[in-house]
């Protein structure tokens, strides 16, 4: 399994090679004046865009500017982010742990209801509560994720006062941008335990509810329909009729024999889901407010911000090559049977 972990890590490097080709060369579509962003490191060079231009030499060969901004890259040095005011890493570092935070907190309502969900449509098979489940995952999975965020906005902000938009309030934003406040790991959540602040720890959670239910409610309609179709899977399989014939308990049997090995299926799933809510998060935190890498990625996209658009797809492309190994390597843990070559 080292190995295939090994050789998995290995082919990261390439991946990211192709991304950033594809992406620079369609960068070569703009004026060396757009893409003189990609090296501005201060606001203050905007002004003098020519200069930037015939110092990076931006008339030169592709080849030739993909491999100067590659060895940059290499070094960390992604460029210098307009949308964000502020180089592509710190920017990356800056937003990541919010929408991090949020996509945790989908995944979680995602798999438990997910699994849940599943195992109860497959053991009701063509009753009222398989047809009752199909019929909202249906209407989740249809429903239109901004249509939905705003409906669930209006009802529990505008109508009852519960879930506001944002990260915090500004209660808290005063605490946590204030001298006391250490921000041990980037993560209000976590930092506001640390700084044993549990009035923001609440405020946060308070404003992490409707957007991570949006994101789950948006998302979770595959995992049910796949683990609904690998639990029937199992329970016509033999191992299943003879532990019934044993005796043992229905319980026992759905949720710990059939139940666990259904889940093959769905980790894979698990993972490209997270995943995909990590880079693709752009509409929820749109309508939230939220503070997140996908909002920041909107922002780059509408501005022309060369620099941050490479740097939002790149993060992008590892997370989805590591979300997979993750994925792949909890295949042995579910199941031993499976061995990784």
């Amino acid at each position: 399994m080292f190995v295939y972990i090994l050789r998995r890590l290995l082919m990261l490097p390439l991946v990211m090679l192709g991304v950033t080709f594809f992406l620079f060369f369609l960068t070569q579509r703009l004026s060396p004046e757009m893409r003189a962003s990609l090296y501005v490191q201060d606001p203050r060079q905007m002004g003098s865009l020519e200069e930037v231009i015939e110092k990076y030499g931006l008339n030169d060969p592709m080849p030739v500017q993909y491999m100067r901004w590659l060895k940059g890259a290499v070094k960390g040095d992604l460029g210098y982010s307009e949308s964000a005011n502020m180089p592509v890493t710190a920017a990356i570092k800056a937003y990541l742990p919010a929408t991090a935070q949020l996509a945790a907190a989908a995944m979680v309502l995602v798999v438990f209801f997910g699994v849940w969900l599943g195992i109860i449509s497959a053991q009701y098979k063509d009753g009222f509560i398989d047809n009752a489940v199909r019929f909202f995952v249906l209407a989740g999975f249809s429903l239109p994720i901004f249509v939905l965020g705003l409906v669930l906005l209006m009802v529990f902000y505008g109508k009852l006062g519960w879930f506001p938009p944002g990260e915090y309030s500004l209660a808290s934003d005063m605490i946590v941008h204030g001298p006391a406040f250490k921000a041990y790991t980037g993560f209000s959540l976590i930092d506001s335990l640390l700084n044993l602040r549990f009035y923001v720890f609440f405020d946060v959670l308070k404003h992490l509810i409707l957007p991570a239910v949006t994101l789950c409610i948006g998302s979770f309609a595959l995992m049910v329909r796949v683990m609904r179709s690998s639990m029937l899977e199992e329970l016509n399989k033999d191992y299943i009729r003879s532990a019934r014939a044993r005796g043992l308990s229905e319980f026992k049997v759905i949720y710990k024999h059939a139940g666990f090995n259904a889940l093959i299926p769905v980790v894979t799933l698990a993972g490209i889901q997270f995943v995909r809510l990590l880079g693709g998060t752009v509409i929820v935190e749109t309508v939230f407010d939220y503070p997140g890498i996908g909002r920041w990625g909107v922002e780059c996209a509408r501005q022309l911000d060369i620099a941050g658009v490479m740097g939002f797809s790149l993060l992008v492309a590892a997370l989805f090559v590591l979300g997979n190994l993750a994925a792949d390597i909890l295949y042995t843990v579910i199941d031993p049977r499976i061995r990784l070559k």
